[in-house]
């Protein structure tokens, strides 16, 4: 991967991010009907329990982001990824894989037993990364119900 990339803890209320956030969903709206959407707003990407990462390039433009949801899944403490995007042009460059990476560490940290994540059938990049980093599929977790265009999945934790 590129070093010119930062990985930080932001808000996601900063302008430059929150565009980068809106460029998420003009990706994703397209993909799904509106009932197959299960992305978080930006206010509940504030909340306590929600670790958020920006990568920035050199310039400081924000380029990738995700988080992850620190909570109580169907009885036990796990991670929940939510919003992990990277701009198309940087794509294959490994920055996924690094926020990946560093989210699954925070997890571990707050006492994490597994990653979870719902992600949707037609996100094949997305899908390869999850696959790559050792996550399975599973069936729906938590509040999610059974969606024929989503994609649940998850990783055990040491």
């Amino acid at each position: 991967m590129n070093t010119a990339f930062t990985l930080a803890v932001e808000s996601p209320r900063q302008p430059a991010v929150r565009a980068l956030i809106d460029e998420l969903d003009a990706y994703q709206i397209p993909l799904y009907p509106i009932e197959s959407h299960h992305g978080i707003d930006i206010e509940a990407l504030c909340a306590p329990e929600v670790h958020f990462l920006v990568a920035r390039d050199a310039a400081g433009t924000p380029q990738a982001c995700g988080a992850v949801l620190i909570a109580a899944v169907d009885g036990e403490p796990a991670g929940e990824l939510k919003r992990m995007y990277v701009r198309p042009a940087l794509r294959g460059q490994g920055l996924g894989r690094l926020i990946l990476q560093t989210l699954e560490q925070h997890a571990r940290q707050q006492g994490a037993r597994r990653l979870l994540l719902e992600t949707g059938c037609r996100q094949p990049e997305a899908l390869g990364l999850y696959e790559r980093a050792g996550f399975v599929r599973i069936g729906p977790f938590g509040a999610y119900a059974e969606d024929p265009l989503s994609v649940f999945m998850m990783k055990e934790l040491d």
